[in-house]
């Protein structure tokens, strides 16, 4: 399963405190490949390192760049499907150009995606992506 986590998922999934937890250790079990582009990465390093800061950060960045099943995708496309957010396209972009299955957000911005016939994007829930993750 190809998945796109937008950077609020991964914030949520990066503590092991966390009850979304298992999304990142599912990443880790190669459970699912994450699809990212290098626009998500530097958004992805951004916010974690102003949650948890720049060692964690780093780390994080570093790790996403080693693991099998993190692969890089890079649109040479523009969709502009978010209006109300235009920096959440990189989402939409990385997921048409990956073929992703799933694009995993708890942004309100993505429900317009709901309206959108072509191109079909499948936006998904946290709980509904861990209810994925433990069949």
């Amino acid at each position: 399963m190809k998945v796109i986590l937008d950077c609020n998922i991964i914030v949520t999934s990066l503590s092991s405190r966390s009850k979304y937890f298992l999304i990142f250790s599912s990443l880790f079990e190669e459970k699912f490949q994450l699809l990212i582009s290098s626009e998500i990465m530097l958004e992805y390093e951004e916010i974690v390192q102003k949650k948890f800061g720049e060692r964690v950060a780093k780390d994080f960045i570093i790790t996403l760049s080693t693991l099998e099943n993190v692969k890089f995708v890079e649109s040479s496309f523009r969709w502009n499907l978010i209006y109300d957010d235009p920096d959440d396209n990189k989402y939409t972009d990385c997921y048409l150009a990956g073929f992703a299955d799933f694009l995993v957000t708890e942004d309100k911005h993505f429900g317009v995606l709901a309206q959108t016939n072509f191109p079909a994007i499948n936006v998904v829930k946290i709980t509904e992506f861990l209810d994925l993750l433990k069949r």
